[in-house]
């Protein structure tokens, strides 16, 4: 079961997100509900440590099995969810990935990927142009050019 439940007009999600990257691109998806993009991952389910998690979420959307290099942030999210139009309290782990060892580079700068009844886009998409881009999370189009070495905690209030 994932840890995810609502109050009110309020949802609370535990989630983790992986960061792949190559050549100054970072891995983004977009589903057919979300019209911005967004890092792989999902939420994590109750006894499950969140490392295992984003091993999990990465073999189940990207079809790959997945190396951590490091955790890179704890992030507080609070915001208000785009097409639901939900208030968000979200705390998500993102966790640098190593994909060196898969043929995920072999798919192409865009491809198309099914989970279940889920369409998947994913899109390599150019650090740089980020900040063009209806983009989530929104620190990361600046973070995203100088990783932390430590595990950090950061709160992103919107």
């Amino acid at each position: 079961m994932d840890i995810s439940f609502l109050i009110d007009n309020s949802k609370f999600n535990y989630r983790v997100c992986a960061v792949i990257i190559n050549d100054n691109k970072i891995l983004a998806m977009k589903d057919e509900r979300s019209p911005y993009y967004y890092l792989p991952g999902g939420r994590v389910q109750i006894g499950e440590k969140a490392e295992d998690a984003v091993i999990r979420e990465v073999k189940e959307e990207l079809e790959i099995d997945a190396k951590i290099i490091r955790p890179l942030w704890l992030n507080q999210g609070f915001f208000e969810e785009d097409v639901d139009k939900i208030m968000f309290h979200e705390i998500c782990v993102y966790f640098l990935i190593d994909i060196s060892h898969t043929n995920i580079l072999e798919k192409g700068s865009r491809f198309i990927l099914r989970e279940h009844h889920n369409k998947h886009e994913f899109e390599w998409l150019e650090f740089e142009n980020l900040n063009d881009l209806y983009f989530y999370p929104i620190f990361l189009k600046k973070e995203i050019f100088d990783l932390p070495e430590v595990f950090t905690l950061r709160t992103e209030i919107e």
